[in-house]
């Protein structure tokens, strides 16, 4: 049932916008049939500013399946390479799921070849390679943004109105976040993710960017001071992450010597897990969901302000508050991409529009922490500082 829905979904409304010919709306390729393309070709026919043009990957018979198995229409191009795809001129951005290995000589093709570029997180292996797609981006003129969907949900934009006023939460102390799945034994067998040849940063690159992006969006993407693996690092047999705790410490620059510890943990070997709690000098957020909402159409979390012990510490004198967000036009990934279409479609029509640094200036900050948890564990959980 829910796969007739979601062809007849994705059908009606790509074919209802392959009718359409306004000039701002943006047409994707999508390189790389990765299970999450399903995801995002929905979101990218839902957005009302995009529509899906092309999809490729390394053979026709996978992408001609990929086609089919998800209703697209048969107007959209279908290709047996990737190579035929950036060379298409009506394709104005591409989405890129593919192995992580193979980012940075991709992306820099796509921007060398004109088109836009949203690509899957992790970004890149480190730094220096995220920085030479983003160079080659901009160089060329292009967007770049990274598919971290839970930044674009009302949710998160409405915790974020909540965590920086002075007159709720206060100073932050406190973050704990993780993200984990019990994977199966036909995950660590085939998936690309624990293979050390195609996405060596395992479950650091995969999970851990969520948690670490959390801790920066929390600081407002502020560098912490130090950043150090816990020495509970379980890695399989070809030396990729599995599963990882880490302390992010930041020390603010003044007399006070103010400091706001995180505690983050993920791992393929847990319970499903997606908690966000962020602690303040005043008051806390809690969610158990925040990377993929339990519900697609609204999203909830818990504030708590000003709480204290009764008389003998028999209970608490506040209840949690339960904020709820809804999202009924678009879900979360819907909404990064009609942002993402938005800005692309910007630049192509506006003379002098420019690029929107925020999306590259998070990608990268995200993958210096990256970068550090992953030099911490080589260096044996010894403490990196910036």
């Amino acid at each position: 049932m829910f796969k007739q829905v979601f062809h007849t979904q994705l059908n009606k409304a790509l074919k209802t916008k392959m009718a359409e010919t306004e000039v701002a709306q943006v047409r994707f390729g999508i390189v790389g049939c990765a299970n999450i393309a399903r995801k995002v070709a929905r979101a990218i026919n839902l957005a009302p500013n995009s529509i899906l043009h092309a999809v490729a990957s390394r053979s026709i018979d996978k992408a001609k399946r990929f086609a089919s198995d998800n209703g697209l229409d048969p107007r959209v191009k279908i290709y047996g390479s990737y190579d035929q795809l950036l060379d298409d001129p009506s394709v104005d951005a591409v989405y890129m799921p593919l192995p992580t290995s193979l980012h940075v000589h991709w992306a820099v093709m796509a921007a060398q070849k004109g088109k836009h570029v949203l690509i899957e997180k992790p970004t890149a292996l480190d730094v220096g390679e995220l920085d030479t797609i983003l160079e080659a981006c901009q160089s060329n003129g292009l967007q770049f943004m990274d598919g971290s969907m839970w930044l674009h949900h009302p949710r998160t934009v409405k915790m974020k109105e909540m965590l920086f006023d002075s007159k709720l939460l206060g100073n932050v102390n406190y973050i704990y976040s993780t993200s984990t799945t019990s994977a199966s034994p036909e995950f660590f067998e085939n998936d690309i993710r624990v293979k050390g040849n195609l996405d060596s940063l395992g479950a650091l690159g995969d999970l851990g960017w969520y948690c670490l992006g959390a801790v920066l969006w929390a600081k407002n993407y502020q560098l912490p001071t130090v950043v150090t693996a816990l020495p509970d690092v379980t890695t399989n047999s070809d030396g990729v992450i599995i599963s990882f705790s880490a302390s992010i410490q930041y020390t603010e620059p003044s007399s006070s010597g103010a400091t706001t510890n995180a505690i983050i943990h993920c791992s393929f070997l847990a319970d499903t897990s997606m908690d966000l709690t962020i602690t303040g000098s005043k008051g806390s957020l809690n969610l158990n969901d925040f990377i993929i909402p339990q519900r697609e159409s609204s999203a909830s979390f818990e504030f708590t302000l000003g709480a204290k012990f009764v008389d003998l510490h028999i209970g608490w004198n506040v209840k949690p508050e339960r904020v709820v967000v809804n999202c009924d036009e678009l879900p979360q990934e819907g909404l990064m991409v009609e942002e993402f279409a938005r800005v692309v479609a910007g630049i192509r029509t506006t003379p002098g529009m420019l690029l929107d640094p925020k999306w590259p200036e998070i990608s990268r900050k995200t993958q210096m922490l990256v970068d550090a948890v992953k030099k911490s564990v080589d260096l044996g959980c010894k403490p990196v500082y910036f």
